[in-house]
């Protein structure tokens, strides 16, 4: 098979997986924060509606209540969030980002969970050792999404490992970055080999890492999943 029949196929194969089994289950605000987000410069770093779906899955499996959110954008990954955990449960979603997250902030509204976030306009790492200065904090957290700045990603695994409960997950987007991961180094074009090299860092880092076990799941631009071990 050639690599450009290899690429066809997969896109065609995640044409077939949104229009059969994403598409008709999204939830309408969801679809409509989409919509939202599509006509911003940056719409396509919000996270993909099949990584999403899985997500969802994911947090109504842990019966999450307590989570946090590294990067959020408009807020698509942070309403799915807010939608999949109970009426009961709270969000600490970190992003110097304001006006992006205004953007996800009518639907927000509209889906009645508003209660359930805390947004903190901030860098993550100072909010991270905040959190961890208390130890009230240290291992009660359900889940947490990673999908922000890649070259920290590992600066926030460490903080985010000791935050997160034994038996919790934690999820880092973007692992594939496009799939250039497992391409030749002279085949990557010049503007993404920084972030791909910093996403081969992390995941051989992550791959190594005896305090969780993982799985890479390559949906939307690669998801790692991590559930924490000891």
């Amino acid at each position: 098979m050639s690599t450009n029949t290899g690429i066809l196929q997969s896109k065609n194969l995640t044409k077939y997986i949104l229009e059969t089994s994403v598409f008709p289950r999204e939830p309408k605000i969801l679809k409509e924060l989409r919509d939202a987000t599509a006509s911003h410069p940056w719409g396509f770093m919000g996270t993909a509606p099949d990584a999403g779906q899985l997500m969802a899955l994911l947090l109504k499996l842990l019966n999450a209540k307590k989570t946090i959110e590294v990067g959020v954008f408009t807020g698509y990954s942070l309403l799915l969030t807010a939608l999949s955990t109970p009426d009961d449960g709270k969000i600490v979603a970190i992003d110097p980002d304001r006006e992006a997250y205004e953007i996800g902030q009518p639907f927000i509204k509209r889906a009645g969970v508003q209660h359930k976030i805390d947004f903190i306009e901030s860098p993550a790492l100072p909010v991270l050792d905040k959190l961890l200065e208390d130890p009230s904090n240290v291992g009660t957290f359900e889940f947490a999404f990673v999908d922000a700045d890649k070259h920290n990603y590992w600066n926030y695994h460490e903080r985010l490992v000791k935050l997160v409960k034994i038996g919790g997950l934690i999820i880092y987007d973007n692992t594939l970055w496009g799939g250039t991961v497992s391409w030749p180094e002279e085949d990557v074009p010049a503007n993404k080999r920084e972030s791909r090299q910093s996403a081969l860092t992390f995941n051989k880092a992550i791959a190594g890492d005896s305090r969780i076990e993982i799985s890479v799941a390559s949906v939307g631009d690669g998801f790692t999943i991590c559930r924490r071990a000891h």
